[in-house]
């Protein structure tokens, strides 16, 4: 009797630079006791240290910056905003879906679930400076939209404002690995640049519950824009 075709065992491939960068790059922030605040080594630094290539550190900073936890800032360097370890929790995201509408779905049922909590503690914690940063963020994001028809930046700024206005950091750590895995899936779906322009009105009457404090209607003024998100992505994937 032929016994059956076994599957072939291959080499495995070498370790992808850009997660050892990422492993290295941590273990020295923990070591080198790096506090919120101060700079990382210059780009060239890491480079000539770990002899990679300039493109595997800004790839590496990049995943740092959507992780939310070190900033760049123009003519001035990186600098940490979270202490950081070997040890630190990062979630790589994938989605294994044939169609744009499928994966959009998906990941709505995500956000839903995050954002309506997240919407509803910022309503209980904001204090009056967090009012005033989210209100900052949400004049710019109208201002942006009546102008041009779209926000996409803006729109982010604002629900940003909004999770750190919760008081939980991980709520803007989540959202931020949320956006660096599905952005290419959420930056103008469907080719149309009005999706989800109807929930726009919303996004001020879901402040004004957070700054009634007012978790219930944040709750609320939070599905209404979840609903229009997903009434657009099954209209506009006919």
């Amino acid at each position: 009797m032929n016994e059956p075709a076994r599957a072939a065992l291959m080499p495995l491939p070498p370790a992808d630079r850009a997660q050892q960068v990422i492993a290295a790059l941590a273990d020295y922030i923990e070591q080198s006791g790096l506090k919120p605040g101060e700079r990382l080594p210059a780009e060239r630094e890491l480079m000539t240290a770990l002899a990679v290539g300039r493109s595997t550190i800004r790839e590496v900073i990049r995943h740092f910056q959507a992780l939310g936890v070190v900033e760049a800032r123009k003519g001035s360097g990186t600098y940490l905003l979270r202490t950081i370890s070997g040890a630190t929790v990062h979630m790589p995201l994938t989605l294994d879906a044939a169609h744009l509408r499928d994966v959009l779905l998906m990941t709505l049922e995500v956000r839903r679930g995050i954002e309506v909590e997240a919407n509803m503690v910022a309503a209980r914690r904001r204090t009056e400076d967090d009012l005033k940063v989210i209100e900052i963020r949400l004049n710019e994001m109208e201002r942006v939209h009546i102008a041009k028809g779209t926000s996409g930046p803006e729109d982010l700024a604002f629900h940003l404002a909004i999770y750190d206005a919760t008081h939980n950091p991980l709520f803007r750590q989540l959202l931020e690995q949320m956006r660096e895995a599905f952005e290419r899936f959420w930056d103008h779906p469907f080719d149309r640049t009005d999706f989800a322009r109807r929930s726009f009105p919303f996004h001020r009457t879901l402040f004004n519950a957070i700054a009634a404090q007012d978790p219930e209607t944040a709750r609320e003024e939070t599905l209404k824009i979840l609903a229009i998100v997903e009434e657009d992505i099954k209209e506009m994937s006919k």
